[in-house]
């Protein structure tokens, strides 16, 4: 199985190769920031959808979306959040304590426009960082998560 992930696309355009990558995956989880409606549904056409709120989002996607979801795909937990709702500005930490409670195989997040990949106490947190902001990203990026066997390899794809 093969997951697109997206975070933090604030209705600017969706890059090509991004678009023509995600028409080939089984699903795209988007970790919030998604901000209009056009956005989800363009999202919908590539790949099954999952989707989480995020700040920024305008009012009739909030409606229609979770602070956070819990998805299962062959039997590893992922537990999605934007990463904006807490105590502190950081979208790691936010992201941590949304599932503290809950034994995560992977958390994934956004908020920060900041790709980041790693494993903490045997969770994998990942943050596809945003594929299309010219203002806070270092680069344009998005993530890959591909599971086999029981097991899941994470990727930051640069465009």
């Amino acid at each position: 199985m093969t997951i697109g992930v997206i975070s933090d696309t604030h209705s600017l355009n969706l890059p090509v190769p991004l678009i023509k990558r995600f028409k080939t995956v089984d699903l795209i989880i988007h970790a919030g920031d998604i901000c209009d409606v056009h956005t989800i549904k363009l999202l919908k056409k590539l790949a099954p959808l999952k989707a989480v709120q995020g700040n920024m989002d305008e009012p009739a996607v909030k409606r229609v979306l979770a602070l956070k979801e819990t998805i299962v795909c062959e039997n590893l937990k992922i537990g999605v959040t934007h990463g904006h709702f807490g105590e502190n500005r950081e979208a790691l930490k936010n992201a941590m304590k949304s599932f503290k409670d809950d034994k995560m195989d992977v958390v994934i997040f956004g908020h920060s426009h900041q790709a980041y990949n790693e494993k903490v106490d045997g969770t994998l947190y990942f943050n596809p960082g945003s594929p299309n902001d010219v203002v806070k990203a270092r680069n344009f990026t998005y993530g890959l998560l591909t599971i086999e066997e029981g097991k899941i390899k994470a990727e930051i794809i640069k465009i």
